[in-house]
């Protein structure tokens, strides 16, 4: 196979990809960003993405540094941040002067945040596998889990209740 024929064979099995001029409509930057339009709006109106031009119709015209910093929001965003969390990490993305104990420090936080709601989901994990276990599961109305849930226990294998909603018997 000759060189040109490589060449047009390799160029045919990549992806159609043509030159971006920028700026770009909603739509193409959503795309280029893997967000919908409805979110690149959304972090518009949050003041994550700010100055964005508009057309004489009114149309958004969105940049390539509008576009990376949307990107951005996503990675966020699938790392679990909040939109608080974020909009200060972008900050700091913008701030040349920043100190990375700074971005270290947030980030930090996230994965405590997230080891407790991990703690939570798995003590949720064990109590419903306990009730789920001592459920006969058969024709009968016994059950124990409706039980639990009735009774407001916190822990069934501990014995403790939580407090018990006011209701006109126990005022």
């Amino acid at each position: 196979m000759s060189k040109t024929t490589m060449d047009r064979a390799t160029r045919a099995d990549a992806p159609a990809q043509r030159p971006t001029h920028w700026p770009v409509p909603i739509g193409v930057a959503a795309r280029r960003a893997g967000i919908s339009a409805r979110m690149v709006r959304h972090y518009e109106s949050l003041g994550l993405i700010n100055g964005v031009a508009r057309t004489d119709s009114g149309y958004r015209q969105y940049t390539e540094a509008d576009v990376h910093a949307l990107h951005f929001i996503r990675r966020s965003r699938d790392l679990g941040f909040s939109m608080e969390e974020i909009a200060e990490l972008l900050g700091l993305w913008h701030d040349r002067s920043r100190a990375s104990s700074q971005v270290k420090r947030i980030a930090q936080q996230h994965i405590d945040d997230l080891s407790e709601r991990i703690a939570q989901m798995q003590a949720m994990q064990r109590t419903l596998q306990m009730l789920v276990s001592c459920c006969q599961g058969n024709d009968r109305p016994d059950c124990p889990i409706l039980d639990d849930l009735a009774a407001g226990h916190a822990d069934p294998s501990s014995g403790s209740s939580t407090p018990q909603r006011k209701t006109l018997s126990n005022k």
